[in-house]
């Protein structure tokens, strides 16, 4: 199976770190929920990294789908805490982002 890759860099909104570092405390501590969600979207791997630089903070996410066009429905409609929680971590912490130029995607997955 081909899965889709995706990077995205994500700006944090300024004095935002210590909501950040709690998410991720949180994301880690459901990790079994977090899982669950992303087999429902059929999500191989989700990875997020912290980047700070002169210009701010910022989000490094990295992803790999089947479909990010179908992950991104279930996403929409789903019923898990952990994913309303997600949500809210978005709105009140993410100022901007942009999908990154992949320049190679080598994978043992397909």
């Amino acid at each position: 199976m081909k899965y889709e890759t995706r990077c995205i860099k994500i700006k944090l909104k300024p004095n935002s770190l210590e909501k950040v570092r709690e998410w991720a405390r949180v994301i880690n501590e459901r990790k079994d929920e977090a899982l669950a969600t992303l087999r429902d979207e059929d999500v191989i791997l989700e990875c997020a990294f912290l980047d700070q630089t002169s210009e701010g903070d910022f989000l490094i996410y990295l992803m790999k789908a089947e479909s990010f066009e179908k992950a991104k429905a279930v996403f929409e409609k789903s019923v898990h805490a952990i994913d309303e929680y997600h949500q809210n971590f978005k709105r009140e912490t993410w100022e901007d982002g942009k999908k990154l130029e992949m320049l190679i995607d080598l994978d043992r997955f397909s």
